[in-house]
């Protein structure tokens, strides 16, 4: 395991990556979201380079603009609501957190620049064995799970009987852990190995992505993340079924930002 260095990581010239807080020094969110919007008008002021924000988070849950009610905590539990992109979803020890601050040509290609965030995570995920992949109409990178018809019943149900099935608004909350998110890996489902959601303003990026490295996932059984109800979420660790930090994580992380977002020819939304 390599040890996390805070600060900036140098770089002659491209994107810069600026580590805020990791482990005993998690940021709690409001602080990185502050630090977000300081950079965002540096950059919008060509006063500082593209800039990759990286840390861990204080154990949060936030909630993008296009949250319902119904996806939130049922018991109360706090959620900051946010201005980017999304559903919601949870923050916390043992996720790597970026927010790549970039300067993007206008009018902004928003799907380009996602794809971007995912095809470097993809990358981050191929070389520590786990395959990832995206999947059409859903943001973030996936573990595949198995087909339907060879998925275990659950509870000794056959299939046909899932209530998933035939219920759009099934809430997994009230129907036992077999259903909970962080068991998806158990029912070989589909499951979110990392989330993306931004927003644009004034042509720079803000917001971006979460790779789930050896987080507690059961943190996610308390919320529909993502809004999503019939997949739920992974985590390098429980994937590759061996102990990973986020300090293996972080450098391999930085190599595959640096090469996919500088290394893209940057284009305007077509119009």
């Amino acid at each position: 395991m390599t040890a996390i260095s805070r600060g900036e990581t140098p770089a002659p010239e491209g994107l810069r990556f600026v580590h805020l807080g990791f482990g005993a020094d998690a940021v709690e969110y409001e602080s990185a979201w502050q630090e977000q919007r300081r950079v965002h008008a540096a950059r919008f002021a060509d006063e500082v380079p593209d800039t990759c924000l990286l840390l861990e988070h204080q154990a949060v849950y936030t909630a993008g603009r296009r949250t319902s009610d119904d996806e939130r905590p049922l018991d109360g539990t706090p959620v900051v609501d946010v201005d980017r992109g999304g559903k919601i979803t949870w923050h916390g020890p043992g996720q790597l957190v970026g927010y790549p601050i970039q300067k993007l040509p206008r009018p902004v290609d928003v799907v380009a620049h996602v794809r971007r965030l995912e095809e470097a995570l993809i990358r981050v995920c191929a070389e520590f064995g786990v395959t990832g992949t995206r999947v059409e109409g859903r943001s973030g990178v996936w573990v595949l799970g198995d087909p339907v018809e060879e998925r275990a019943a659950l509870g000794g149900l056959n299939l046909d009987f899932d209530p998933r099935v035939t219920d759009e608004l099934f809430d997994p909350r009230l129907n036992g852990p077999e259903y909970a998110p962080s068991n998806a890996g158990q029912r070989r489902e589909d499951r979110k190995l990392a989330a993306i959601g931004i927003r644009v303003a004034k042509g720079v990026t803000m917001h971006g992505f979460a790779l789930n490295v050896n987080p507690d996932n059961t943190s996610f059984d308390k919320i529909v993340p993502c809004g999503i109800r019939d997949a739920g979420v992974a985590s390098l660790a429980n994937e590759l079924g061996r102990e990973i930090s986020i300090a293996d994580v972080l450098p391999v992380a930085e190599k595959h930002l640096r090469d996919v977002l500088e290394g893209a020819e940057l284009l305007p939304r077509a119009v």
